[in-house]
């Protein structure tokens, strides 16, 4: 795991969700209130752009991102040590699975991180509403593996289930993923900035920065920004869509707060996902 600027300071193509059922995964540390049930809670809407819808706001200039209270099946990765939270470091989001358990974040926020990494969704002043949620293993692909590919700048996460074996997905709902985009996609994207409260929400275009990386001009995006999914189709109710990139890739997400990018997702994606999954 390297410190990038993010921990330092066709149509899309949605995959199908029926490919494998994961395996056993390890206890759920759930630390909060508001434990896991065995239906969806409420879930929180996005904000609009000071009441402007938010194609419209989309189609405004760069602003920078405002807080807000955060959105179900996004949350904060924390550091976890003797079952007390450290300090939050990146953001992921929870995506669709056939078990339920995957989330989604930036590869450069969690290989070859040793210590204990906990997602909290929905995270904000302090609260956690829908838990606190055990990584139980960590997907990325080969050639980030091999050679940190900002173009494979991207990690799925296997959680841990609750006790009593209910999946985060029963209980934040998740994002659908989506390969094969297009640039000029508009997008949401959502990011927990290292040492705030809350996490920050701006809407824009996904412009094409190159064959391989998306870009997204908006301030605000600094530090722990990194893994923050870009969403498209979301809808405005329940704050759910499709993630098209997560904030990583070139740069390792961008060197200034107002320029974030992306990986594309692509095949390489799908076949990670899959691998995720199977739980291979």
């Amino acid at each position: 795991m390297t410190d990038g600027r993010r921990l330092r300071d066709g149509r899309v193509t949605r995959v199908s969700a029926a490919l494998c059922a994961a395996g056993g995964v390890a206890a759920l540390l759930l630390l909060s209130a508001g434990g896991a049930g065995s239906t969806n809670r409420a879930h929180r809407a996005l904000p609009t752009a000071s009441g402007v819808p938010v194609a419209q706001a989309a189609a405004a200039p760069a602003a920078t991102g405002r807080p807000f209270d955060g959105v179900a099946a996004v949350g904060a990765l924390f550091t976890e040590t003797n079952g007390k939270l450290g300090q939050h470091f990146c953001t992921a989001s929870v995506v669709n699975s056939a078990a339920g358990d995957l989330v989604l974040t930036a590869a450069h926020c969690v290989y070859d991180r040793t210590q204990a990494i906990v997602f909290v969704p929905g995270y904000a002043l302090g609260a956690t509403p829908y838990g606190i949620w055990r990584v139980a293993k960590v997907y990325t692909d080969t050639a980030w593996n091999s050679a940190q590919d900002p173009d494979h700048d991207v990690a799925f996460l296997k959680l841990a289930n609750a006790p009593d074996e209910v999946p985060i997905e029963n209980v934040t709902g998740a994002e659908t993923l989506g390969t094969g985009l297009p640039s000029g996609e508009l997008v949401q994207v959502i990011g927990y900035p290292d040492g705030a409260a809350e996490p920050v929400w701006c809407a824009g275009v996904a412009k094409g920065f190159s064959t391989t990386q998306l870009e997204f001009d908006c301030g605000g995006y600094s530090t722990g920004t990194s893994g923050g999914p870009f969403l498209t189709d979301v809808n405005e109710a329940t704050g759910q869509g499709t993630v098209i990139g997560v904030i990583g890739g070139y740069q390792q997400g961008g060197d200034t707060p107002q320029v974030s990018y992306a990986a594309s997702f692509g095949t390489a994606v799908a076949v990670l996902y899959a691998e995720a999954q199977a739980g291979s």
